[in-house]
């Protein structure tokens, strides 16, 4: 049982953090106000909220079957206290830290119109505090973290999101609002 729950925490860790790429594209694509091929703007938010709540869903069965597994002995402290961990304190604590990323985010998208908009742009840009963290914590503790198959995907995913930030920090980029009034070319 334990290799079994040591390989489904691993692979989803590994699909977390590919549908956390995705969300990150699609977060900066949505803020842009444009369509993504021919899918309308609005299905693009959908998208972006609901693979983010996919990959929050496949970080928690990553979490609990770590949790669960007698190998990777993580326990409740592990998971929420940052560099406590027995295994690699260091990696485990970047994962520790991405996670309490996730769950602000996650909570003010869930509390968006209580918070503001203000509020909740402002926490949101943790995203991109969250991601590379994320990054570094797979890379670092992950057992797959230095196999080939997942270091493409890493490179892959860390091409793909860091053109979509540099775009997102262009003078390029043209704000939803901007492109509401023409500002679209």
């Amino acid at each position: 049982m334990d290799n079994a729950l040591w390989a489904f925490g691993r692979m989803s860790g590994v699909v977390s953090l590919a549908l956390f790429s995705v969300t990150v594209l699609l977060g900066i694509l949505n803020r842009s106000g444009r369509p993504l091929f021919v899918i309308p703007r609005f299905s693009v938010t959908l998208l972006h909220r609901n693979i983010s709540l996919l990959a929050t869903v496949f970080l928690l069965f990553h979490i609990v079957a770590l949790m669960l597994d007698s190998y990777a002995k993580l326990n409740v402290i592990d998971v929420f206290v940052p560099f406590r961990g027995s295994f690699k304190p260091f990696w485990q604590g970047l994962g520790t830290v991405a996670f309490d990323l996730v769950l602000a985010v996650v909570a003010t998208g869930l509390l968006r119109h209580r918070l503001g908009q203000r509020s909740f742009r402002a926490i949101h840009w943790l995203s991109y505090a969250m991601w590379p963290v994320a990054l570094g914590h797979a890379i670092g503790n992950g057992t797959d973290g230095t196999s080939k198959v997942f270091l493409v995907l890493a490179a892959g995913s860390l091409v793909a999101v860091a053109l979509a930030v540099a775009w997102r920090l262009s003078a390029n980029f043209l704000e939803t609002a901007k492109a509401r009034q023409g500002g679209l070319s």
